[in-house]
């Protein structure tokens, strides 16, 4: 009956949380829905704070990544303006082989291989939480004090606590905004808005192509010094980025478009839905050559990509030392809480952003250092024996148990908060200025690049760290 932990969802947030739980010798149990672990998308990059979180997880997190990562081409971000002139608008250094990126397969498969197989469950698809003492209903056939989890095979699961990563559409926050106002654990459940707090995913009136082309393609349509390294093309109502991945092998593109729609809202029952390169060829028709170039390596056929994010219009934002912004609470705003009872939810489950500073995939990260470091001091109290293993002496107290974890993820509320609610916002400014929304603001290099600058720096330069500790 030691602490256990259950992880849903086996993306970037969940497996670098599942590395820093073994590492940390704390029991816990991976569940992922598909038959194994993969994910979706083309490529990513992961920002330095990002690499500072996975050096504090596990030294061999930071290695695999940097094993399985695109060496940079240059250290820098480059805009280009792609509408009119082609022209360099602004550089920003990124530090030496800093943000390195690649395929999000060969990322994730390089850190599921360090993961002992036995911690993961496959083909696992979560149907219910029960949480004893935290749910509106009282289930009379369960008499175990531990978090129940339903599965649609028809099986079950108990753990101490329930961390989800299970994406945008996540079943573990549908079981927070139910329970959260009639829980007296909800971090200040009193500024909760309404009975089912906390947004929906929010289509953000953007939408995108992912595609691979080879690189003897891309250097042949736009040439060696162009594909080798990561430049982004803006212009109005549009930005295009390349970056080389699998070791210089392939071009990543990323084509992100302003939805001309008169309406607001995603017209599928789906994020994704089929999608063709004439969509992008009309997006792009004025633009410049060398993106029209880009855009004739895509696929005749591709998946179109909603973009989403959990941005809250109406919520206050501060600063202070950890980046907490709302403090112990949730602030002026109507955000869902990222913790109730002993449920909590991760990476894009908790704060899902548009992907235009790069900083989801490491938001992710740093939650997963957060939780870790939490459910270390709960598994022992912060005490080791003289052999440097967990003293679970005192985990017969099952009471004692219960009120460490609703403490432990209250704090881990309160530290992610703030900081991760900021990032979606800029993320949405950063994409203002990609789009030329305000056209003088966006090519004038000295307008353009402090702006820019800054929403890049805030990202990077947390102390993550500190946050740890």
């Amino acid at each position: 009956d030691s602490f256990h932990v259950a992880i849903i969802g086996a993306g970037i947030t969940g497996v670098t949380l599942a590395l820093g739980l073994q590492a940390r010798n704390v029991s816990f149990t991976l569940y992922e829905r598909h038959s194994e672990i993969r994910d979706i998308g083309a490529g990513i990059g992961f920002s330095p704070n990002a690499e500072q979180a996975m050096q504090l997880l596990h030294p061999d997190i930071l290695a695999a990544f940097k094993e399985a990562a695109n060496p940079n081409g240059e250290d820098y971000f480059q805009w280009i303006d792609g509408y009119l002139s082609g022209e360099l608008i602004f550089k920003l250094h990124v530090g030496k082989d800093g943000f390195q990126g690649g395929r999000r397969s060969d990322i994730l498969e390089a850190w599921a291989k360090l993961i002992e197989p036995t911690s993961i469950q496959f083909g696992k698809v979560l149907e219910s939480i029960y949480d004893p003492g935290e749910d509106h209903t009282h289930d009379d056939t369960y008499n175990d004090d531990r978090v129940l989890l339903r599965f649609t095979d028809g099986t079950t699961a108990t753990a101490d606590a329930v961390i989800g990563c299970d994406g945008i559409h996540s079943r573990v926050r549908k079981h927070i905004n139910s329970t959260a106002t009639a829980s007296p654990t909800t971090p200040d459940p009193q500024t909760l808005p309404n009975p089912n707090p906390g947004p929906l995913p929010q289509y953000t009136r953007k939408y995108c192509y992912r595609a691979l082309a080879p690189m003897p393609a891309a250097i042949a349509a736009i040439g060696s010094a162009k594909a080798q390294t990561r430049y982004m093309y803006t212009g109005i109502g549009a930005h295009l980025l390349t970056y080389p991945v699998a070791n210089n092998t392939l071009l990543n593109i990323l084509a992100v478009i302003s939805d001309p729609s008169p309406s607001a809202h995603w017209p599928h029952p789906h994020t994704t839905c089929a999608g063709s390169r004439s969509d992008v060829v009309e997006a792009f028709a004025r633009w410049h050559p060398t993106v029209r170039a880009i855009v004739g390596l895509m696929p005749e056929e591709m998946d179109k990509w909603g973009i989403f994010d959990m941005h809250v219009q109406e919520e206050k934002e501060e600063d202070d030392e950890t980046g907490s912004g709302s403090g112990s609470g949730l602030g002026s705003g109507s955000g869902s809480p990222y913790a109730c009872g002993r449920v909590c939810v991760a990476g894009d489950a908790a704060h899902a952003a548009g992907p235009h500073l790069g900083a989801g995939g490491g938001m992710g990260v740093e939650d997963a250092l957060a939780l870790a470091e939490l459910m270390a001091e709960v598994d022992g109290e912060g005490e080791m024996d003289g052999e440097g293993e967990v003293d679970e002496g005192w985990v017969d107290d099952r009471v004692n148990l219960r009120e460490l974890v609703i403490g432990a993820l209250k704090v881990y509320h309160d530290v992610r908060y703030g900081r991760t609610r900021r990032v979606i916002a800029d993320t949405r400014k950063a994409c203002d200025l990609f789009h030329w929304r305000d056209r003088r603001a966006s090519t004038n290099p000295d307008v353009f690049g402090p702006a820019i600058s800054q929403l890049f720096y805030d990202v990077w330069e947390y102390d993550v760290e500190a946050m740890a500790k």
